[in-house]
């Protein structure tokens, strides 16, 4: 017996008016806390929290946009018919059940629907769900990172006390392998290159950025950068640059979503994705690990071979050589990928999980329930707590500096310098164009040794030049209009 559907001509009409006032406030609510954050972030002065923000609203734009298409298309896609051949290749399944009621149209001609009705439905729910744990796992990242690198707070505080300056005077001369830095990474490991990633893979795991090493890459960074002795505040610069950096990893890009239709194509039962897919990120990320401690390291080894001998602190160099193929901003790709790719194996146990159950034919096997939630904690907890600190602070050893070096106070007043010495050349230039009025009426400036000094100009709505003599009081003034034509010269002459 087929069951009927209940359309809104047999609805009440105050139920659909519920349901609408509900998903309203729901929506004003949610509108009404990013304006409020976004208020914050502003109010804080954090302008690259402010463009990721932007970037999900409109990534929830695009979604809602997508859901909108997949819902106008659900009739003409249902009514795309393929042989049941092909529609029996590539299923997620060995034995599927085949419940859903075909197309009518396809039905007749004794074939299937390249996607039914109710598969446009269930995957509006998938590609939603995995937007939402991407921006979950981008901000848990983000948020786990902060909180990592809070105590790099203190020890930037450390930098600034008479102790650290008399234990880093530049007066001083040390062996290298006398330093704290040198002993830390200088070992009989160093240099073999197979020893060394290993125990740059071991090291990961064990005080990944460890004191010394903020202190001497803080310092290869300032010395390349700026004079010798600087105050800078290393500690902020990185926050502010991995604040924009997040604003690349929440995003949502066109790779990311042909990445995503490749995992989707890869749920297939015959390549049994549950026993490698879900372990491609945490074998990425731990790469990523090594390779970051490993440019530590190999700095060590590049200073010690200049010289043997420390004035003040360890000194290393930056530059891109270290990074893989010259290219820092390369890792930040690979960790959006990370971190991407696990977002999407827990958006899909959970979407699996809600539409079909806990046991369905996607999770038959107790392995692949465990082996996807134990990786996807796992990496969620390593890339936020281990490998993004480290990530914030090697990347800023490459051969240039980020233009988040200035804070957005001291952004706002060279742009305001900029405004205002523009408009002070535009005067001057009209009280150049002047002059020759000025001459036309036998008003000339004497500007000859006699006078003394050179004259200063003051380049306001009336101009007066001024010249300071210590042996006379002979002064000229000139008053020009705002027009910059010259209406009036007068010279008044007095002896003293």
């Amino acid at each position: 017996m087929a069951s009927s559907v209940i359309t809104l001509e047999s609805t009440p009409t105050w139920a659909v008016a519920v349901v609408v006032f509900v998903l309203i406030s729901i929506s004003i609510c949610i509108e009404h806390l990013l304006h409020l954050l976004a208020k914050y972030f502003n109010k804080s002065r954090r302008k690259y929290l402010i463009q990721a923000l932007d970037k999900i609203k409109s990534e929830l734009l695009q979604l809602g946009f997508i859901s909108l298409l997949l819902t106008v298309g659900e009739k003409p896609i249902g009514n795309i018919c393929i042989p049941k051949s092909i529609g029996e290749t590539f299923l997620p399944c060995s034995d599927p059940s085949n419940d859903s009621p075909e197309e009518a149209k396809c039905e007749e001609q004794g074939m299937v629907s390249l996607l039914s009705r109710q598969g446009m439905k269930e995957l509006q729910y998938l590609i939603f769900v995995l937007a939402f744990f991407h921006s979950l796992s981008c901000i848990l990242t983000f948020g786990l990172g902060m909180a990592k690198m809070r105590k790099w707070e203190s020890w930037e505080a450390e930098t600034r006390t008479l102790e650290y300056q008399f234990s880093n005077d530049p007066r001083r001369f040390l062996l290298i392998h006398q330093t704290s830095f040198a002993r830390r990474h200088l070992r009989f490991w160093s240099e073999h290159r197979f020893l060394r990633w290993q125990a740059c893979f071991l090291r990961q795991f064990y005080a990944s950025v460890s004191k010394v090493d903020y202190f001497t890459l803080r310092h290869g960074f300032i010395t390349a950068h700026f004079s010798e002795g600087s105050n800078f505040d290393f500690q902020k610069y990185i926050k502010r640059t991995l604040e924009k950096d997040f604003g690349v990893v929440v995003g949502i890009s066109l790779w990311v979503w042909i990445l995503s239709m490749l995992f989707i194509f890869l749920n297939a039962h015959g390549f049994y994705n549950y026993l490698w897919l879900p372990f491609i990120p945490l074998l990425m990320l731990l790469l990523v690990g090594t390779q970051l401690q490993g440019i530590i390291t190999r700095m060590c080894l590049e200073s010690q071979e200049k010289s043997q001998v420390v004035r003040g602190t360890f000194l290393v160099r930056p530059s891109d050589h270290f990074f893989w193929f010259g290219w820092p901003k390369l890792l930040l790709h690979i960790m959006h990928f990370i971190l991407f790719q696990n977002s999407f194996q827990l958006a899909f146990f959970t979407w699996t999980w809600y539409k079909f159950g806990f046991r369905s034919c996607f999770h038959r096997k107790t392995e692949d329930i465990v082996i996807r939630l134990a990786m996807g904690v796992l990496v969620q907890v390593l890339c936020g707590y281990v490998t993004l600190p480290l990530y914030a602070l090697v990347t800023q050893m490459g051969t240039s500096m980020k233009k988040v070096i200035f804070p957005e106070k001291v952004v706002e007043g060279l742009k305001r310098w900029r405004a205002n010495a523009r408009r002070n050349i535009a005067l001057k230039n009209n009280y150049t164009s002047a002059r020759p009025s000025l001459d036309n009426n036998t008003t000339s400036i004497n500007t000859s040794p006699s006078f003394g000094a050179s004259p200063s100009f003051n380049l306001n709505t009336s101009h007066c030049v001024k010249f300071d003599q210590p042996s006379s009081s002979e002064y000229l003034a000139v008053e020009v209009k705002d027009e910059g034509k010259a209406n009036s010269a007068n010279r008044e002459t007095k002896d003293s």
